[in-house]
């Protein structure tokens, strides 16, 4: 039977180097046209699936189903080609480049001009500060307008589903607010996200699917407005608007602490 998924991470286990597991028997599944959060305290290893699923990291065991076809093991380039798309923390623009040229860079694997001709009207018209801004450097654009160009970029390979390692990092309210506009926008558009963010309560406002993660394993999974009424997981994660303060798992050596470095009280279910 065919799934409705576009993207299935089954049982990972996933570490770096000789050091222990971060990921520790994760599944997470994310439906065709959906965003789907994973929110959890710093440590919990919410960046380092967004690393295994692009093929930044390959998994020790488990299996990466995109689109029915398993892809357990390919490296970036070519989970670029199974239809993932991966925008990383922080500002990753060209900022000596103008925005077109920083858009065009997302679809240099295309080959057919039509192609990409076609992709960039899409991208022009999803984001129009994108269109407005096309002719101006990226370095002149604020922090949250740079993030749609970032995000621009990234649908210029048609994705199946992209994958937002902290949009709102760095950004005031205000700009959070915009950012995941666009995120929904996105979705709108029939692309689903694979979305870690430090403000979990403003990504479970817009994500369909939350998946609490703790320890390296999914310890609660649900629709986002379910969770969001949860007072258990209000109280140890969401409690006074945004429980994950800092960047989420920037690098193995502070975010991905070993499980025996942190202390949580969250219930497992399933």
């Amino acid at each position: 039977m065919a799934s409705d998924n576009l993207l299935e991470l089954n049982d990972i286990e996933a570490g770096y180097g000789r050091a222990a597991l971060v990921l520790r028997g994760l599944t997470v599944k994310v439906p065709a046209g959906s965003v789907v959060c994973l929110v959890g305290p710093n440590g919990a290893g919410k960046s380092t699936v967004l690393k295994v699923a692009s093929g930044m990291l390959t998994p020790r065991s488990g299996s990466i189903v995109v689109d029915g076809e398993e892809v357990t093991g390919s490296g970036p380039q070519m989970m670029i080609r199974h239809g993932l798309s991966h925008v990383l923390q922080g500002h990753s623009v060209f900022k000596e480049m103008t925005v077109a040229e920083n858009v065009a860079l997302g679809a240099y694997t295309v080959k057919d001009r039509a192609t990409v001709q076609e992709r960039t009207e899409f991208v022009k018209n999803l984001f129009p500060v994108v269109a407005d801004r096309w002719a101006a450097l990226a370095g002149a654009l604020s922090g949250g307008q740079q993030k749609q160009v970032e995000f621009a970029r990234s649908l210029m390979v048609s994705p199946k589903v992209v994958l937002l390692d902290e949009p709102s990092m760095g950004l005031d309210p205000k700009t959070t607010s915009v950012v995941f506009e666009q995120v929904v926008r996105m979705r709108e558009a029939g692309i689903a996200v694979l979305l870690v963010e430090q403000n979990a309560r403003r990504a479970l406002e817009t994500a369909d699917i939350g998946c609490v993660l703790d320890l390296g394993r999914v310890h609660i999974t649900g629709p986002a407005p379910e969770l969001l009424r949860d007072p258990q997981l209000a109280e140890l994660y969401l409690g006074g608007g945004q429980r994950d303060t800092g960047p989420s798992d920037p690098t193995p050596d502070s975010d991905d602490r070993r499980p025996d470095q942190l202390t949580t009280t969250a219930p497992e279910r399933t």
